[in-house]
């Protein structure tokens, strides 16, 4: 059975969100969205990967905190972010939102379409990973009318998006286009399987990295505290690991994402 959330831990102070933190939320994946379309369009082109991926990272943050309404916007608002994000990202993001909230109602169990690449091998995942977004679309295409209306808009957006940079045939847009399919295929391994692969029998709610690497990650692999209390943003998720860290056994169970880079 996964882990609960432990009981006597003060949480709810850290939901606020004031309006400035908001707006870092809403621009944090711009800038490397920006510095990659420069540097796709310049000599160092290859450097455009790194900064492609380091923008995919960010949006996925942005994405994830609209899923859960922690972004301090109404819910009208958290939609229309992952309908943006959907057409930037090549991808339907309310299809990953359908899946996601299942994942935390069933971890790692039966209906977790989005966890259930944790139980596979490395490669296994790797291979995998092409067909991971089309399994998520069709989960999620069963999620009811709703779900079936914003995946529509999300594909409308993304579809609308491909067309008008494959008729600007502008070389930056273009690698652009590349790295955001080439980022879906690796979403299975580098989103789900390296925070839950082997805590399926540990019974731990995912792995948590502490140290440089997990800010360099952007707090994303905070994601057993993420776990066990959704509703905590992102950017305050290590103030409330410090208070988990004190119960009782809770950091001596702690297994980091990349223990090479983890401080204890």
């Amino acid at each position: 059975m996964t882990e609960r959330a432990p009981k006597g831990i003060r949480w709810h102070d850290l939901t606020a969100m004031s309006p400035l933190r908001t707006l870092i939320e809403l621009t944090l994946p711009l800038p490397w969205l920006a510095l990659s379309l420069a540097l796709y369009a310049s000599p160092l082109r290859p450097l455009g990967a790194l900064a492609s991926f380091m923008f995919f990272l960010c949006a996925l943050r942005l994405n994830h905190e609209a899923i859960h309404g922690n972004l301090g916007l109404p819910r009208r608002a958290d939609n229309a972010v992952m309908h943006v994000l959907s057409a930037l990202m090549l991808g339907s993001n309310h299809a990953d939102a359908y899946c996601h909230l299942q994942h935390h109602a069933d971890t790692m169990g039966d209906d977790d379409h989005e966890g259930h690449c944790a139980k596979m091998s490395a490669w296994q995942v790797l291979a995998y990973g092409p067909r991971f977004p089309v399994d998520l679309n069709r989960a999620a295409w069963k999620g009811g009318a709703k779900w079936r209306r914003l995946m529509l808009t999300d594909w409308a957006l993304t579809l609308a998006l491909v067309v008008a940079i494959l008729l600007s045939a502008q070389p930056a847009l273009l690698l652009h286009l590349a790295a955001m399919a080439l980022a879906q295929c690796l979403t299975a391994f580098f989103a789900v399987w390296i925070t839950h692969q082997g805590t399926l029998h540990s019974g731990l709610a995912g792995r948590s990295q502490r140290g440089p690497l997990a800010r360099l990650a952007y707090l994303m692999f905070y994601h057993r505290e993420h776990h066990l209390f959704p509703r905590v943003p992102v950017h305050r998720l290590p103030e409330l690991a410090a208070r988990l860290d004190h119960l009782p056994g809770y950091a001596a169970q702690r297994v980091p994402v990349v223990p090479l880079f983890d401080r204890q």
